[in-house]
């Protein structure tokens, strides 16, 4: 399942850098990402500029996501947080990034197909520790009483028993 998964992943994963306006939207496979508005956020310790990009396949509505550039204010650094759309069988990303000046933004989004595969192979893998582990066999050989070996003395003769 995680073999799958990475391979999937690596193999058919399609990722586009697009320029956007509000308003505009962009294709990446069957899926439109669609920029609705950016609005200024606030939270415990940051202050972000938060994008609302609506996500359709196939004319369908998908999600609403929103991505994040954050500014945190204590150490005065700037980070972006990306959003995620997660599915059985597909993850969409979307991460939002700088300004162009003329209204519009750069944004990446991005089509990963069985990532949740790769979870659930880390879960299996887990499991299958899990198990050896409480396996009464192996407790029982730690328990076990082995005889301690009976010390032999350089140049003494060995005792034999009549």
């Amino acid at each position: 399942m995680f073999v799958i998964g990475v391979t999937m992943v690596k193999g058919h994963e399609l990722v586009q850098d697009v320029v956007l306006a509000p308003g505009q939207q962009a294709s990446l496979g069957e899926y439109s990402f669609t920029l609705q508005k950016l609005e200024d956020a606030r939270g415990p310790n940051y202050t972000a500029l938060r994008a609302s990009v609506a996500v359709a396949r196939q004319g369908q509505a998908v999600a609403l996501l929103h991505p994040e550039q954050r500014r945190y204010t204590v150490a005065q650094d700037t980070m972006t947080e990306a959003a995620i759309d997660r599915g059985l069988l597909r993850d969409l990303y979307v991460s939002l990034g700088d300004s162009t000046g003329d209204g519009r933004w750069l944004l990446r989004v991005q089509l990963k197909p069985f990532v949740g595969w790769i979870w659930g192979g880390c879960v299996l893998f887990a499991i299958g520790g899990l198990l050896a582990a409480s396996d009464r066999r192996y407790r029982a050989a730690r328990h076990a009483v082995v005889p301690a070996p009976t010390p032999v003395l350089a140049g003494m003769p060995l005792l034999q028993e009549p």
